[in-house]
């Protein structure tokens, strides 16, 4: 298995050497310049592959983006499958992230601040139901943002999970849920989308 050894000395991640990460795992500096044949995602130090997504995904991703891109305020922006950086050892991606772009050079930009972003979206897959229902809800609300999670129901309607940070019981809870209806409101930015729209071809 080859190395490659970085000027400081650290081990970096290749096509050959990915899934071996050092006893405490990757950091982002190790593989920022890792090609892969998939997408992919740093999770605590490892590779998370990302899984390809169908019609009914990229439909809902793409009309809720163009929906924040008519409603959101200066100076924020918007993203469709942006790197975020949490930490050296977690950057993940979300379908749609709203940030902060004041200070940044966003045409060069490789990773968002995880502090700069106010708002994560993620279009549920199969694939990816523990981290879109556990792990990314966490990890964006601890650090300040909003959180959607959209689903697919029984119907095919998306169906939207607002969540937020319980301050009482110290960890981030669904308060607002919209099923095949109207969603709205006013974090980060007043909004209001028909979700039976995202789906209209």
């Amino acid at each position: 298995m080859s190395h490659t050894i970085s000027p400081m000395g650290a081990v970096r991640a290749t096509p050959e050497n990915w899934m071996c990460p050092p006893a405490d795992g990757w950091a982002y500096d190790q593989v920022s310049e890792l090609v892969l044949q998939f997408d992919w995602e740093l999770v605590d130090g490892g590779i998370a592959v990302r899984e390809m997504t169908d019609w009914w995904h990229d439909q809902v991703r793409d009309r809720l983006f163009l929906a924040l891109m008519n409603a959101r305020t200066m100076p924020l922006a918007v993203n469709i499958d942006r790197a975020v950086a949490i930490d050296e050892r977690n950057v993940v991606k979300s379908g749609i992230v709203v940030f902060d772009k004041q200070g940044l050079d966003v045409l060069t930009l490789d990773c968002i601040p995880v502090e700069r972003v106010v708002l994560a979206v993620e279009v549920t897959s199969p694939g990816t139901r523990t981290s879109d229902h556990f792990l990314k809800p966490g990890l964006y609300i601890e650090a300040g943002a909003a959180y959607w999670r959209i689903g697919r129901d029984g119907d095919s309607l998306p169906e939207a999970h607002l969540y937020r940070w319980h301050r009482e019981k110290g960890f981030c809870t669904p308060h607002s849920e919209c099923r095949g209806s109207t969603l709205k409101t006013d974090v980060p930015f007043p909004v209001e989308i028909d979700l039976r729209s995202l789906i209209e071809v």
